[in-house]
Order: C-alpha cells, then structure tokens, then sequence
C-alpha cells in the first residue's frame, strides 16, 4: 500500500478521493505520512495552549509566519536545544494517527523536554510560506534542525509509536545531518569515515518518502537504498534488521519497473523475513505500506514463484493483523495490503475485484469493531477514513458508503469524508451524485489551504463529469477566486499547485475557446488579483498569479525558446 503530500501515513486512503488531488499516502500522500522532525528552539508557555495543539502534554509553538520561526531558533540557541517542526492539517488522517499514537504519549512528552516543539497547521495565515521554505508538502511531515537551523532528519510516519520514539532519540543524540551520514556511507568527499550502528538506524529509519529531493533526487531513491544496503556492515555487528530494512525500502521503492532489479538472494532474505514473526513485527511498516510493490518487484505477473510468495506475504500480514500490540490504524493497515496483494491479478481500475470471501468477511468484521470500540475523535479520523478506502478497494462499496455516512456527524472534517463519498460514486460512474458530495465537501471545507485544494478537486470534478455545466464551473472557479485574493499565502506551497491544478483544468476546458467569454470573465477577475499581491512578496507571487489562466507552451516553442536563450547567451 503506498501510503501521501500529500501525503501517507499508515492506513490513511489516497487524496486521489478527490479528484485533482495529489495522493496522500503518499502523502498526505502518501507514503503517506512520513513525518519530517523539524527541532524547533521556541517553547509556548504551557498556559497558552491553543485548541488545534497537536497534543495537550507538550508545549507546542504555533508558527505560521518567518518571525515566529526565528524567535523558536533563537531560544534553540540560547538554550542550546534542537527545534521539532511539525507540519500537518485538521483533516489529515495520518496526521490524526499521529496525534492519537504518539504526540499523546507520555514517553513523548518527556523526550519534549529536550526540544522545542514548533507546530505550523497549514491553514494558518502564512503557513504555506514556511512550507515552501522548509521544503515540506506533504501533509504530516516532522523535520529535525540544530539550533543553527541545519536539517538533521525527517521522522517516518507509519512506524510505530515505539519505534519513532528510538528514532527521534537517534536525531537528538547524533545532531549529524542525514545528507552528511549519506554521504560517508557511499563515499562522499569525507570517505572512509566509520559509521556507527546509530548512524545506520538513521538512514535505514529516515522518512525518505517526504525527502522532497533534499537528501537526493527522487528518481535515485531505490538505487540509493540499495546502495546503502549492500554497504551496511550486518557481518560486523551481527544485526541484520538495518539491512533488511534498507533492501525492503529498495524494493518497495522500485514499483512498476523501476530502480532495483530483485535476484535470488533478494527473494530468499525476504522469504526469511516473512517466515519470522520477530522480523514481520520489525518491519511492519515497510511491509504493510509497500506489499504490493515488493512483490511486483520480486516477481513479475507471470512468474511461477508469485503465488507461493503472495502466500507467505499473506500469512506474515495476517500475524500483524492480529497483533494487539500494534494501533488500530496499523493493524487495519496489515489488513489493507492482503486487499491489495489480493488484487494483484485484477486490472489496476478494477471497481468490483473478485476477492476471497474469507478476506471479505474479515474485512467487514474488523471495521465493525473499530467502528464500534474507537472513543478517541483523532484516531477515528484516521481508522475510519482508511477503513472505508479499505471497503472500496475491496468492492465493498455500499459498506464504505454506509460507514462514512454513519460517521459525518462523529468527524471533525466531514468534508474530509464527503469528498471519499465522492469518489467512491464516480469510481462507479454515478456523475451527480458524486459532484454532489464533492459540491457539499467544497462547502463545509474550512481553513484557507484547504479550501482552495477542495476547490480545485472539485473543479476537476466538474470539468471530467459535466463539462457542458459552463456556469456552475465559472461559478467555482471565481470562488476559488475570490478567496485567493483574500489569502496572503495563495500562492505558495500546496496553495498555489491547488490553483494550478485548477488553472491547468480550466485551460483544457476551453480548448479551442470554446468557453471564450467565461474564461474572459475569470482572466478579469484574475488580473485583480494578481495586482492586489503584497509588494514583498510579489516577485515570485505574481508571475504564479499571471500564467495560471495561461496555456503551457508547446514542446516545440519551449525548445525554440531554448535555442534563442543559448544564440543569446
């Protein structure tokens, strides 16, 4: 299961629910919700706790703008502690799994002691500006930083609570920076330089699906993990779980084809992974969150050896399925990937899956129990919203439907839930019904960020599913407007790539101008807010603001574009 943006982390179901959106587990993709640890220096006075905290058994520091960021470092400095930045939004369901996992821990709490505890709520006034600035998108992302303001690691998400606490110790206790560790361990210009077994843990446990090509390019993740995994000393120390972990990341990294080539030697330590209880519970995350792709990078569809391996793979999850020791949300998450691995030999589209009734049964029994036995609002957020995703990857449809319906009233973003309600009906061709829920998830969508995402998964909507409906998608498209003219960070990090998207749409609605004169209209309005941007910021801003109405240059007008940027150079 990939996890967010957009941002994953563990359960939480793709923001593909809404059309126009970047998956979240992905982020709020998804890998999905890998945490960035961002150490922050500024401490809030513990009476000052503000509703929306992430936690109530730490002093957070609400930062939404550049100065509240350099009052958290320059405390950092004085009191020569690191800064934790925490970047998340109410609606996130792996952000809600980590306020109900760890955030609310004890053992949490007291680590808090040693770090300021910074968090940026991405609704918040200037929030996206800080995103952009710390290189964070994806919805939750936690970053470690010296006092000095120097990035030390990014936390994964969808570990769990235990093992992302003897992470963070890690990144308090070494103060290197995991680019630094990297490049020692591959040979960088300070080769030769030993690694020590924390050091390891740190690459092994580092969230690189939130890097944001910090660390390296995108594209050279798995190569890199591979990389990593063949240098790390396993004979040495005689503990194989960092290696392992690094040769499953590489493999969950290398979906469709991509990045690293499996051998018999891969496959014979994986089928050792999956016949060890110890080890499956290790590894829990990297197993749940990327099944399907580490068995399509084993074992193509063809191969004699994948039903044997799916078996095992099955068997293994099915133990973490089980094991009470393990949150609800990951718990669900096992049972997520046996959907998953089960669908295998279905079309990747498949709306109605033919999958064992056994696995059907257990589905439905085990949601009807979260459903009946969660109390806590932020863990319901994130079980029951992936567990209606779960339903529908399933073909359970009118479960899904019937689960989120149920709990709308019980959610403290039901929009969040109104927009799944959305896709599951057009994923079953069902147009009004689906431009209905998403219409009403736009509605009740709150905070600045996250009403022009809504917006624009919305719009998208309404240019697939109703094209001809020119008035009521003029309508949207001046909302979105309006309001980003009234948002001092529309154009900045999620906010701006919203607008883009619907910018993008809108474009291709018009096609040859056939909905000249609307996009007349919209290029006015437009033109306004453009030229109502902050001079401080209006550099950058504005050129987002003029090309958002724009047609993208073809291929052969960028090319000679180039070719007179060179004659001229």
């Amino acid at each position: 299961m990939k996890p967010a943006s957009n941002t994953a982390s563990t359960t939480a179901p793709p923001l593909a629910a809404v059309p126009g959106f970047v998956p979240m587990l992905a982020a709020c993709r998804v890998r999905a919700g890998a945490v960035a640890l961002v150490v922050t220096l500024a401490l809030a006075p513990a009476g000052l706790l503000a509703a929306g905290m992430p936690s109530k058994n730490v002093a957070w520091q609400a930062a939404a703008t550049d100065a509240d960021i350099e009052r958290a470092f320059a405390r950092a400095k004085v009191e020569k502690k690191p800064v934790l930045l925490y970047w998340g939004a109410t609606w996130c369901p792996p952000c809600n799994q980590l306020k109900a996992t760890l955030f609310s821990r004890q053992e949490f709490a007291a680590l808090s002691k040693n770090f300021v505890a910074v968090h940026v709520d991405g609704d918040r006034p200037g929030a996206q500006k800080l995103g952009s600035r710390f290189k964070v998108s994806g919805y939750p992302t936690t970053v470690l930083f010296t006092p000095e303001g120097q990035e030390v690691t990014r936390l994964p998400g969808e570990v769990d609570a235990p093992q992302a606490l003897a992470v963070l110790q890690l990144g308090l206790a070494g103060g290197r920076s995991v680019k630094a560790v990297l490049a020692d361990a591959l040979g960088g210009k300070d080769a030769g330089r030993a690694l020590s077994a924390n050091d390891w843990r740190l690459l092994a446990f580092y969230s690189w699906e939130t890097d944001e090509q910090q660390v390296v390019p995108k594209a050279e993740v798995p190569g890199t993990l591979a990389r990593l995994a063949a240098a790390s000393p396993t004979a040495v120390n005689g503990d194989a779980e960092i290696t392992t972990r690094l040769w499953l990341k590489a493999l969950a990294a290398s979906d469709d084809g991509k990045g690293l080539k499996a051998d018999d030697g891969l496959r014979e330590r994986v089928r050792i992974v999956l016949a060890d209880a110890r080890e499956v519970r290790a590894q829990m995350d990297v197993l749940t969150n990327g099944a399907a792709d580490i068995v399509r990078t084993l074992e193509d569809d063809e191969s004699p050896r994948r039903a044997p391996l799916v078996a095992a793979y099955d068997a293994a999850l099915k133990k973490l399925e089980a094991d009470t020791t393990l949150s609800r949300a990951d718990r669900l998450g096992a049972l997520l990937a046996r959907v998953d691995l089960a669908r295998l030999k279905e079309p990747k589209d498949s709306v109605s899956p033919k999958l064992p009734e056994p696995l059907l049964a257990d589905l439905r029994e085990h949601v009807a129990r979260a459903d009946r036995e969660i109390t806590d609002g932020y863990e319901r957020q994130a079980v029951i919203t992936a567990a209606a995703y779960a339903l529908g990857r399933a073909g359970l449809w009118a479960d899904s439907d019937a689960l989120l319906k149920s709990n709308l009233a019980r959610s403290h973003s039901p929009y969040y839930l109104m927009s799944q309600l959305g896709s599951n009906a057009r994923k079953r061709g069902m147009k009004d019904e689906a431009l209905r829920w998403y219409g009403e998830a736009f509605d009740k969508a709150r905070g600045p960020a996250t009403r022009l995402q809504w917006g624009s998964g919305y719009l998208a909507a309404l240019v697939d599913l109703a094209p001809q409906d020119a008035a009521r998608i003029e309508k949207v498209a001046a909302q979105m407007l309006r309001e980003a003219a009234a948002d001092a960070g529309a154009f900045d990090g999620r906010s701006v790539r919203s607008l883009q998207r619907a910018g993008s749409k809108l474009v291709a609605w018009n096609g040859e101008g056939k909905h000249a004169a609307a996009m007349k209209r919209l290029q006015g309005q437009l033109n306004g807010v453009c030229a109502g941007l902050s001079k401080a910021d209006a550099a950058g801003q504005r050129a987002a603001c003029e090309k958002l109405l724009k047609p993208a240059p073809s291929k052969a007008a960028r090319l000679l574009h180039g070719l007179l940027t060179q004659k001229v150079a």
